[in-house]
């Protein structure tokens, strides 16, 4: 495995598609997603994520990690917020790519002159809660009982950060 020092974040491409996709496959199931995650094509998943909506982290030829984003609703009155979603390939986590993914995030969100990341996680995803709150996230609400994952309920937690920037 490659160390850190030689991970790139950078916008996403079109030519990062089919390793996004296989990303998706490792990392999305009942536990870190409600939405059941059905197989797509590449057409599907370039319609929904098109170029440069997306930082990725690479090593060498390698995308081991992406970071999605965009404004949560349509009004310009919301235009100052990014909505976020990550997801790190797993044999690539705990490497510190999430953390570079995150940082890069708060540095094209500053330049861009967003004031705030948002993004929701399932309580039952313990993991990804302890990161974002060690990227400094906190919670800014609770949906109570949210989702009927594996036979139980799930909170939906929203959480949020600050964006530190001279654009405001």
């Amino acid at each position: 495995m490659m160390s850190l020092k030689q991970t790139v974040v950078r916008i996403s491409e079109l030519r990062d598609a089919a390793q996004l996709i296989e990303i998706d496959k490792l990392v999305w199931n009942p536990k870190t997603t409600p939405a059941v995650i059905h197989p797509v094509s590449r057409e599907d998943f370039l319609q929904n994520n098109p170029p440069g909506s997306q930082l990725v982290a690479v090593m060498g030829d390698a995308v081991c990690g992406y970071l999605g984003f965009s404004c949560p609703t349509p009004l310009e009155s919301n235009r100052h917020v990014y909505e976020i979603n990550i997801a790190v390939h797993p044999s690539c986590q705990r490497l510190g790519v999430g953390r570079a993914l995150m940082e890069g995030m708060k540095r094209y969100a500053a330049e861009q002159g967003k004031r705030k990341l948002c993004l929701r996680v399932l309580a039952t995803n313990e993991n990804a809660l302890e990161f974002y709150r060690s990227c400094g996230f906190i919670e800014q609400g609770r949906l109570v009982e949210e989702f009927y994952l594996d036979g139980r309920y799930v909170d939906d937690i929203l959480l949020w950060l600050p964006v530190q920037g001279d654009k405001q």
